[in-house]
């Protein structure tokens, strides 16, 4: 607009301005407000996320005393795990100025925790069951107070979470108050592995963050900590054995130590929480040949790695021989997708290796895989890789195999028909970096679709959300796993009659929406669930239990 005309609008410009702001959607003076006293009015739903297997509840309301303690029985009494916990979830449940040393009257002032092992081993399949009652000191039950009864530590971990979700803090009365007593929840999951990839080399992630979504993941109860650690953009991790192999990472800042691994996976531990470390080979694996440049074909071929030599395969096994130290876990990924073998024929010592070998590159692909899982096998673990292995390879896999579904549906029940296990990912609904997905299409994806056959159910390991990095660092990615990959956590923990559902809207949105506003009073940056796309801030004013 011409300098002239624009001083002659500009009263006009003036007076829009002024009617735009009196009447603007930030004075929220002109917007209507639903207002709701509080979420726990309709006794029809119950807020717990994930559901339990087996519940019953009353309609009484308990007080909760500030002073809770903890009494730690059974062979397992002397669990600091446990203990540990428990002080985690005091924190969680109670205002830091909550009258602690009150002389009034509560319903629940103990909360008892009966162990029956003191093996604190975190062992893929281990027990995760609990018993959890709940009810009034004067109500005449036999067992009264707050008690939780569990086989392993670990079960006792997902009791703790329980019952800091029955605990709600009612403003009114300034106590922490559970509504609907007696409660009592018998619970375990549906599926072994219920994991959340999280990709640090696309985007380094601090220490402290990868703890934070490992605290979030024991808040919905997810067990497998999927590390893709390294890939073909950055390699941050120290590998003793050979120590250059960290030169890969995007500066001497952005590295994890030895130290820090061990210290992720002592973390993990005390939450129940495995942590299930990633080698993607022979794909992806530029960023390794910046410390040690022979492990490339060559300069211009610098994925796959070097099929012909010898060192080739002594880096991977050091590698993996290093992280076996560091990670306790029995099952390893191997990745193997997304390998473009053309520069293997383009690369004259390539070439000649595969044809005095009498080899394609999809024979040489092969061979790379089977010869990499061996060295996992003899290091005692059981491997894991992309369904592209079992696609090309099928029943040439090792038996041992477990083959990762990220595809697509379907390729799960053609592995486990052929006797093989499967993880579930299938990015069309479970990867958390397509922000289009909504959270109604997480939750309702079946890991058991298409497996007619009920005797090969149990070769369906269970399932995990995929938090890839190439769009998510610090700054976002709280909110791009959450509160998405909390619906899919449901699907893994609770029975399929519980969550087989047809009005979501009725039944599960209400109880999601609670769930995410719990992890924003947590500190977790949940993403409001009704947004179009993830991870984006509100559209506008509101409850959180609306958005």
């Amino acid at each position: 607009m011409p300098p002239t005309k624009l001083r002659n609008c500009i009263p006009t410009l003036l007076l829009l301005f002024l009617f735009c702001f009196l009447v603007s959607t930030s004075h929220g003076r002109r917007i209507r407000v639903t207002r709701n006293s509080t979420y726990h009015s309709d006794n029809s739903i119950v807020y717990l996320w994930p559901l339990p297997k087996h519940f019953t509840h009353g309609d009484q309301t308990l007080s909760v005393s500030p002073d809770l303690s903890l009494s730690l029985q059974g062979v397992g009494s002397n669990s600091s795990v446990v203990q540990e916990a428990f002080e985690r979830y005091r924190d969680l449940i109670f205002k830091s100025w909550a009258q602690v040393g009150s002389t009034s009257e509560y319903d629940v002032s103990t909360l008892t925790v009966l162990v029956s092992s003191d093996d604190e081993t975190l062992q893929f399949g281990v027990d995760e069951s609990y018993i959890l009652y709940l009810d009034g000191k004067q109500s005449g039950s036999i067992v009264g107070g707050a008690t939780i009864e569990a086989n392993t530590v670990y079960g006792a971990l997902r009791g703790l979470e329980t019952f800091s979700q029955l605990c709600v803090f009612n403003y009114d009365t300034k106590a922490v108050e559970v509504y609907n007593a007696p409660w009592y929840i018998q619970d375990e999951p549906r599926f072994a592995f219920r994991g959340l990839l999280l990709d640090t080399s696309r985007h380094y992630l601090p220490v402290k963050v990868i703890k934070e979504v490992i605290e979030a993941m024991s808040y919905t109860k997810l067990n497998v900590l999927h590390w893709h650690i390294i890939d073909e953009e950055a390699f941050p991790l120290e590998v003793p054995s050979y120590p250059k192999l960290w030169k890969g990472s995007y500066s001497k800042q952005e590295r994890y130590a030895v130290e820090d691994a061990y210290d992720i996976v002592d973390f993990a531990k005390k939450r129940g929480i495995h942590v299930m470390a990633e080698t993607d080979v022979p794909g992806h694996a530029e960023s390794w040949g910046v410390g040690y440049p022979d492990l490339w074909p060559s300069e211009n071929c610098t994925e796959p790695l070097d099929i012909t030599k010898d060192f080739t395969f002594e880096v991977i096994s050091s590698i993996l021989t290093d992280m076996r130290k560091i990670f306790p876990f029995g099952i390893f990924h191997l990745g193997g997708d997304e390998v473009n073998t053309d520069c293997w024929n383009n690369t004259a010592h390539v070439k000649e290796w595969l044809t005095n070998h009498n080899m394609t590159t999809k024979d040489a692909y092969q061979y790379f895989v089977l010869k990499v899982q061996q060295i996992a096998i003899d290091l005692n673990l059981i491997p894991v890789n992309w369904e592209e292995t079992f696609d090309n390879f099928g029943e040439k896999l090792n038996p041992l195999t477990v083959v990762h579904n990220w595809l697509g549906p379907g390729v799960c029940p053609k592995a486990v028909e052929k006797g093989f296990k499967c993880i579930v990912s299938n990015q069309g609904v479970w990867y958390l970096d397509h922000l289009d997905v909504p959270w109604e299409k997480f939750y309702t994806s079946e890991p058991l679709e298409g497996i007619n056959n009920t005797d090969h159910h149990k070769l369906v390991l269970g399932g995990e959300v995929c938090m890839w990095g190439e769009t998510a660092d610090t700054s976002d990615v709280q909110q791009t796993i959450w509160p998405r990959a909390a619906a899919a956590a449901e699907k893994l923990w609770s029975p399929l009659e519980a969550t087989a559902v047809n009005n979501l809207n009725q039944t599960i949105l209400p109880r999601f929406q609670y769930f995410r506003c719990l992890l924003n009073n947590r500190g977790i940056a949940a993403a409001p669930v009704t947004n179009f796309y993830a991870r984006r801030p509100p559209t506008g004013v509101g409850s959180c239990f609306e958005q």
